[in-house]
């Protein structure tokens, strides 16, 4: 039994929930929405009594924008942010002569290619009130600010959390399923869980300062998501940060030189003048704030029925702009493996492909990170770990709009096939498992995605290849197998009350 307090006879939980997610950062309310999405009851506490009002992180990938974008709120989301390039730009000052030099992100004529939708500059405190308020809209969703976790007993039909409420002091005991600590760098429930982390927690240290000043008018078109400034009094980062011209300055340093750097308000407003090239900019400084870079995995992403996210599983400095992006995919992926072990689509095995596939790309990540050259990566190198492997994005033929192959992914498996498709629409109607949809693309559409006449290709909700078949496969025998040989398929699932399998032919969308 693990657990923060040790009453002496255990308490009886006043409430249950099939999913307990504590934290209401992007991890947090991203496994929450997509567990709310699919019916799946959650509860979240967050111990502040509001969100974050910093920047924080303003990048948003590319596979990360794809996660919104069909959820509905890529409009929404970029509402909040500015239009740049994805490059970074290098001078003495902002207003000197410099350089502009791609990134690990792609750049907007990239974008238009491999994907619906391209990374977007959108800072964190726009992003999660969009995020949390897209999660109240469902009635399966329930969140609780001001709420914190004192007690944790883990059990073998999940987990006793003793909550309390930060302003009352009162507590309550919740039994949870399944929890999901999305609690950040300093994790409680980790450190309930006695779960270690490994890497240096303190490589170096950053002041960064929040003001708002003219600078878009003074880079004119030069509008990219960093500029880096090597001004010999002011080296240092100017990074957009949302609308209104805000910005954010960054000055790293090496904690074994200035240990307990700070700035004051007039040394960070002559820096920033400095580092513009603007003798008389006054900045209207917000905020000075000092961190720390970490560079951090987790033992372990799972203890019994607890899971943990973000930056409960890895801590992950901000060059690459990896760290959100990674702690979303993380908390899309933990979130429909649990959803369909809920719904009886999975066996709990399937929760164990959690740690299995993104420890990796968290890992990768977390190194790159560490790398003092590891922001100068580009987007032929790192993209491979932020789209994950997903099918190919294509444009279909639509008079009704901008439909992409991404949009037809479903909560349950997407059977895509290429002409002659009668045969793979009559065995997916036999296939035991989760709710499966067929969709028929034209020709062109078909080979763009790799899908030869009479051929098929299976995908799972995010969009990874669960089975490619070339013509002459029987359908039936090929289906079964790969489901079946997929973590822990549940074979039980009555289809009687479950969703039947459909089938879309893509001729349909052209009129």
């Amino acid at each position: 039994m693990n657990s923060l307090t040790t009453p002496t006879v255990p308490p009886i939980p006043s409430a249950s929930t099939p999913v307990l997610v504590v934290g209401t950062g992007p991890a947090g309310l991203t496994t929450a929405i997509t567990l709310a999405r699919q019916g799946i009851e959650v509860l979240v506490v967050e111990r502040r009594p509001a969100l974050s009002g910093l920047p924080r992180a303003a990048s948003v990938s590319t596979r990360t924008m794809e996660l919104l974008r069909s959820w509905g709120l890529e409009q929404e989301i970029r509402a909040g942010g500015v239009e740049v390039e994805w490059k970074q730009w290098v001078g003495p000052t902002l207003a000197a002569a410099g350089d502009a030099h791609l990134t690990s992100f792609p750049t907007r004529e990239q974008s238009a290619v491999l994907s619906p939708t391209a990374p977007a500059s959108v800072p964190q405190d726009h992003l999660e009130p969009v995020l949390l308020e897209h999660l109240l809209g469902f009635d399966a969703a329930r969140v609780e600010m001001g709420t914190e976790v004192v007690g944790l007993d883990s059990r073998s039909d999940g987990s006793l959390v003793t909550l309390r409420d930060v302003e009352t002091r009162g507590t309550r005991t919740v039994h949870a399923r399944y929890l999901v600590a999305a609690d950040g760098a300093r994790s409680t429930v980790r450190d309930a869980l006695g779960i270690g982390m490994r890497g240096p927690g303190r490589l170096s240290q950053a002041i960064g300062t929040e003001f708002r000043a003219p600078l878009w008018e003074l880079l004119g078109d030069r509008r990219y998501c960093i500029y880096a400034v090597t001004h010999p009094e002011a080296a240092g980062v100017f990074v957009p940060a949302g609308r209104g011209d805000r910005w954010v300055y960054g000055v790293e340093h090496e904690l074994a030189q200035e240990p307990s750097a700070s700035l004051t308000e007039e040394q960070s407003a002559r820096l920033i003048r400095l580092g513009s090239g603007l003798a008389d900019l006054e900045p209207r400084i917000e905020r000075i704030g000092t961190f720390t870079f970490a560079a951090q995995l987790a033992d372990r992403f799972r203890q019994g029925s607890a899971f943990l996210v973000g930056d409960a599983a890895h801590r992950i400095t901000p060059r690459g702009g990896t760290g959100m992006n990674t702690a979303i995919q993380s908390a899309y992926d933990l979130g429909w493996k649990l959803a369909w072990v809920l719904r009886g689509w999975a066996g709990p095995q399937l929760l164990d492909t959690y740690e299995t596939e993104r420890r990796p790309v968290a890992a990768h990540n977390v190194a790159r990170s560490a790398d003092p050259h590891g922001g100068a990566r580009l987007a032929a190198q790192e993209l491979p770990v932020d789209l994950g492997g997903r099918i190919v994005h294509v444009w279909l033929p639509s008079r009704a709009g901008a439909v992409s192959t991404l949009d037809l992914l479903g909560p349950g498996l997407t059977l895509f096939t290429g002409g002659s498709s009668a045969s793979w629409q009559r065995a997916a109607t036999s296939v035991p498992g989760p709710p499966l949809v067929v969709h028929v693309l034209d020709a062109i559409t078909a080979r763009g995605v790799g899908i030869p006449h009479g051929g098929a290709l299976l995908a799972r909700p995010d969009g990874a290849t669960a089975g490619w078949w070339p013509p002459g496969t029987d359908p039936v025998a090929a289906l079964r197998g790969t489901v079946q040989a997929m973590p822990s398929a549940s074979h039980t699932v009555d289809r009687r009350t479950e969703q039947r399998p459909t089938w879309h032919c893509m001729a349909d969308r052209q009129g």
